[in-house]
């Protein structure tokens, strides 16, 4: 499925006709892998592709970008505020675009996305739900719907009584996609609570240890193999076959970890303290600050749980909407290596002032090159 809107380009003229950005050296270290970039993200991306040797060195993508919202995000001198009337409050930045010249602005910098990204390497992009459909089919289109992954719903606050003729919300989406198959993927785990334990795992041994049982049978008859023999003189129920070979599970037998019914049917025990944790699913509970930084600013842990998921230490993770520098930050402390892009000064300074906020180790003066884009 392609989305067709007005003014839409195509992929090579993008590619072509995008200019590239001057980058000049302001400060820090420019042998440095870390880079915190000012100014329009478009260019500089092209830049990062041509000049810095990066097509197809980024390992993990994060971006949170404008929502289409058609207003101004305001700072004041001792808060922040979204949407602030206040004619005295400093922009932080504008979100303006709407409609095709928003979606146009979009797949514009998904397409430089794409070619930076490695083959391994996954982006997740967080975005409202009321343009957030409009932006699948964008995503689909440029890195194919074969490598659509999820679509994350991230609960973002407490619920509000708002007067208005429609469910509340509390809600964003979080779009993950992969460059190809082959993607980085940690399988992130939960910790399991109390609740879950007593619900799961119902059963508890004489040493106190709660566990539950499976069966040690799977769907698929094999007509030769181990795995269809018999077992203490018992075959797998038709249409199935053995988990496991029957001396692995003459072994298990001999450590106590197979539980016989009183009818003589065997079944695997499932200790709640040998577990790793749950699966996380595709509902998130990361609440935003409640006294930001920034506007926008989004929950470290967010940021830090897709950083553990998709990519590992060293990989080099890039947010050109970097807003006051969370992924930036939560990377640094992962010891992953990161390049931030943004174009207000103010999401600048609060990304400087999180970076020099971090102890020991995690960072130094030299730790990042700031660079910025000449004749901004």
């Amino acid at each position: 499925m392609v989305l067709n809107y007005d003014n839409k380009k195509s992929e090579k003229e993008i590619l072509e006709n995008t200019p590239r950005a001057i980058l000049e050296h302001s400060e820090g270290d420019p042998s440095s892998s870390n880079k915190l970039i000012q100014g329009d993200n478009l260019p500089i991306l092209k830049t990062l592709r041509e000049n810095y040797n990066l097509y197809g060195k980024v390992d993990l993508v994060y971006i949170d970008p404008p929502f289409a919202t058609n207003g101004n995000f305001k700072i004041g001198e001792d808060r922040v505020s979204t949407i602030s009337q206040s004619k005295n409050d400093e922009i932080a930045y504008s979100d303006t675009l709407t409609g095709s010249s928003f979606l146009e602005f979009f797949r514009e910098r998904l397409i430089f996305l794409r070619e930076l990204m490695s083959d391994e390497a996954s982006i997740y992009l967080h975005i409202d739900y009321k343009i957030g459909h409009y932006v699948k089919i964008i995503m689909d289109e440029i890195f194919g719907k074969k490598n659509f992954r999820n679509d994350i719903t991230r609960i973002k606050c407490n619920p509000k009584n708002f007067e208005r003729k429609a469910f509340g919300n509390i809600k964003d989406l979080i779009l993950f996609y992969s460059k190809s198959d082959d993607l980085k993927w940690n399988d992130p785990r939960m910790p399991f609570t109390q609740e879950d334990i007593e619900r799961l795992f119902t059963k508890v041994d004489e040493n106190g240890r709660r566990y539950t049982t499976i069966p040690l049978h799977a769907p698929g008859e094999t007509s030769n193999g181990k795995t269809s023999q018999q077992w203490k003189g018992i075959k797998p129920p038709k249409g199935r076959h053995w988990r496991s070979a029957p001396e692995i599970l003459e072994e298990l037998d001999k450590k106590g970890l197979i539980e016989w019914s009183k009818a003589k049917v065997p079944r695997k025990k499932i200790y709640a303290d040998e577990q790793i944790g749950k699966k996380m699913q595709d509902i998130w509970e990361f609440k935003d600050p409640q006294y930001p930084s920034y506007p926008t600013e989004k929950n470290l842990d967010l940021s830090k749980f897709i950083i553990q998921s998709s990519s590992n230490e060293g990989d080099l993770v890039l947010d050109c909407f970097c807003g006051s520098g969370t992924t930036l930050v939560a990377a640094q402390e992962l010891k992953r290596n990161w390049i931030g892009i943004d174009k207000s000064s103010h999401a600048i300074r609060v990304t400087k002032e999180r970076l020099s906020a971090l102890q020991g180790n995690l960072f130094s003066e030299n730790n990042y090159e700031f660079l910025i884009q000449k004749e901004l």
